[in-house]
């Protein structure tokens, strides 16, 4: 018999445990862990995502300094919204940035042509 009630005491304790355990692992809520993406880019100085004629009026003010630019759509205006930080930054260099970030190995850019970019920028992504 004794064996039993030890093996008994032994899977009540087990089950015990297992039930403290479970009462004592903490999940964050959903909302805790949701970030607000667009309050934190707001605070750094990135601005929405243009879209409709606010789109089509960027990506043609920078196609304006060099039509490659806008190939592809979605990095340029990654590129713009990222550069609109820098320029509400007040960074130095700023024409160069311009052209860094605009730009690429095969298709290099001025920093005349980041004076450019900047300009347009002013114009319509982040006046």
């Amino acid at each position: 018999m004794r064996p039993a009630r030890i093996l008994i005491a032994a899977v009540a304790l087990l089950a015990l445990s297992a039930c403290s355990a479970e009462e004592g692992i903490k999940t964050p809520a959903p909302e805790a862990t949701t970030v607000d993406h667009a309050a934190a880019e707001r605070a750094a100085g990135i601005p929405p995502a243009p879209v409709g004629a606010d789109r089509d009026a960027y990506l043609d003010a920078i196609a304006a300094v060099d039509p490659q630019i806008i190939v592809d759509e979605q990095k340029a205006i990654d590129a713009g919204r990222n550069q609109c930080a820098s320029l509400k930054g007040g960074g130095k260099k700023l024409d160069w940035a311009a052209a860094q970030r605009f730009g690429n190995d095969t298709r290099p850019l001025t920093d005349e042509q980041g004076k450019q970019l900047n300009a347009a920028l002013r114009k319509t992504l982040c006046p």
